[in-house]
């Protein structure tokens, strides 16, 4: 696409160290729910801090009454597409309804939304029930991050 044009080396892109600083420096940040690249790149050039891919693409794009007929291949291609969009922006994809009954689903939905879809970090809907899949993603990926030298996923017994 013709982004590579567009990019502005001299705006970094926004990182979680980023978004803690903004935060303790009550800094505003600004969160838009994206689907395509070609608003992507008007996102990028608007400096939105942090995109969205939602499972509201499900309305918003396809037409249904309701988020559930979402599925993980559509957020990982619509996320992608985002993706390609973006220089600086955090991006964020949700993980689709019923996508996490497990937490070996959900780790390996989570890694296919962030090695395919280019996701830095996946967003899911939590209650009670799932305490521990969110226990465990955030266990997993602060294990990977602390063995950056293994590039392969985190097992399903983080640490």
């Amino acid at each position: 696409m013709y982004t590579h044009l567009q990019r502005d080396q001299s705006r970094p892109p926004v990182t979680l160290s980023t978004l803690a600083r903004m935060k303790a420096d009550k800094e505003p940040i600004a969160c838009l729910t994206c689907y395509d690249a070609s608003f992507a790149v008007l996102l990028d050039l608007a400096d939105v801090d942090v995109v969205l891919v939602g499972d509201s693409l499900g309305m918003v794009i396809q037409g249904h009454h309701t988020t559930v007929p979402v599925t993980m291949d559509h957020v990982v291609y619509h996320s992608a597409a985002v993706a390609r969009g973006l220089h600086r922006p955090f991006l964020i994809a949700d993980l689709p309804f019923m996508s996490y009954p497990s937490r070996d689903l959900a780790l390996q939905h989570s890694v296919r939304l962030m090695q395919e879809g280019g996701a830095q970090m996946v967003k899911l809907e939590s209650g009670g029930k799932q305490t521990e899949i969110v226990e465990f993603l955030a266990c997993c990926s602060s294990a990977s991050r602390r063995s950056s030298a293994n590039p392969s996923p985190p097992s399903s017994t983080c640490p």
